[in-house]
């Protein structure tokens, strides 16, 4: 990723949702202003969901997202409709578009109630107006239970109600939540914020990935100081530094290491374990790693990734975990993973699940995640959180946050 570009977990998701034909593609299209989708008169044009990171006026960067019919047929069509329903779970605000010569739909009303039990915020779409009958907004307010202010009649062909849509996506997207840090509040001005950078084989050939570059953008918007070294420079630059630091932050892989040249009298703590607390889940987290001294012979546990990436020879989700759970608990333990979009409908079957930091997905998709979980009462916890119980370093790695560290008393 660009150190210029806004991140896609942190851009604004707006997804375009309805039946094959109703001019999705063409209605994200003529907001945009761009090609984003393919456009043909062939239903079902569309059959995987398009994903665009874009800068949209006035919103600022978002991530454009088109998606297959919800009335697709047969049994591949089952599984384009499944993949709309899935792309609600990382959606910030939805588009539902509604072919005005053919009013609303069954599908149509399922989506709204699914948006509705998600707490989505929405507005609704008459496409092709020049075609509608003069009563189809009314008639699409009542049966789908909408307000005036929820519905705007376009022509994605002509042009027609696109400034006004726009407006009515920006509205709805631009709900005020309070904000959220990484490091910034734990720091003060001059400041020194240690970052523990490991370089190896699975390190990315000339760049730091995701957390670190976040990481050290909220340390310099507290007016903080932020020096990288690598694990096995640390203690060196310790003692070079003229001024202790108030924190060391490390990746999770080398926190035993990190833990035993850090002075105790200085905070210490992981990328993953702030992503934690970013993404909202960090008690959720330190309560189900709890988990991992009840796991018995036989039992699964699912290890999920938000991202998708070449496996090195000792990957951290697919080897060093598995590895350090069998140590730990010297059980025969059954894992399962998962990486991306993929994440099941139903947990039941787990003991215990084991998520990345989440970098790469926005706090929707995170909080549709943990949600699933607390559901179906599964412990959930986080790579981090993990490392460090299973390395007896946990309380240490979670001082920082006084109200999280005295649930560990």
């Amino acid at each position: 990723m660009s150190m210029n570009r806004t991140p896609a977990s942190e851009r604004t998701h707006i997804g375009f949702f309805g039946k094959r034909n109703a001019g999705k593609s063409s209605v994200m299209n003529a907001v945009t202003g761009q090609d984003l989708a393919v456009v043909s008169d062939v239903k079902g044009t569309t059959t995987d969901p398009v994903y665009k990171a874009m800068e949209l006026l006035p919103l600022g960067p978002v991530v454009m997202m088109d998606t297959p019919g919800i009335d697709d047929e047969g049994g591949l069509g089952e599984l384009r409709v499944k993949k709309s329903y899935q792309v609600l779970n990382k959606t910030d605000a939805a588009v539902l578009v509604i072919d005005g010569s053919e009013g609303a739909s069954a599908q149509d009303a399922a989506l709204v109630e699914r948006i509705r039990a998600k707490k989505i915020p929405f507005t609704v779409v008459i496409n092709k107006k020049e075609l509608a009958s003069s009563e189809v907004k009314g008639r699409v307010m009542e049966e789908l239970g909408l307000t005036e202010e929820q519905v705007v009649l376009v022509s994605a062909a002509r042009g027609d109600g696109i400034g006004e849509l726009k407006e009515k996506i920006a509205a709805i997207a631009r709900a005020e939540e309070p904000e959220r840090y990484l490091v910034r509040d734990l720091l003060e001005p001059s400041d020194i914020a240690v970052l523990v950078v490991p370089i190896d084989s699975a390190a990315p050939k000339g760049r730091l990935i995701l957390p670190q570059q976040q990481t050290i953008r909220d340390v310099l918007e507290a007016g903080a100081v932020s020096v990288v070294t690598k694990e096995t420079e640390l203690k060196g630059t310790l003692s070079s530094l003229a001024k202790k630091p108030k924190l060391v932050i490390t990746d999770s892989q080398a926190f035993s290491q990190v833990s035993a040249d850090t002075p105790e009298d200085i905070l210490l703590t992981s990328f993953s374990i702030l992503f934690a607390r970013y993404k909202g889940n960090l008690e959720q987290a330190i309560r189900g790693v709890t988990a991992l001294d009840r796991l018995n012979d036989g039992d699964v546990v699912l290890i999920s990734e938000g991202c998708t990436h070449h496996r090195q020879c000792d990957d951290i989700g697919t080897v060093k975990i598995p590895r350090w759970i069998r140590e730990y608990t010297g059980k025969e333990i059954c894992i399962e993973t998962t990486s991306g979009t993929e994440f099941p409908d139903d947990l039941s079957r787990y003991k215990l699940i084991i998520h990345c930091g989440g970098c790469m997905l926005n706090e929707r998709e995170m909080k549709y995640r943990l949600s699933c979980a607390s559901d179906q009462g599964v412990p959930m916890t986080n790579y981090g959180i993990l490392i460090a119980h299973v390395k007896g370093i946990l309380k240490r790695s979670v001082k920082v946050f006084p109200e999280i560290y005295e649930l560990l008393l």
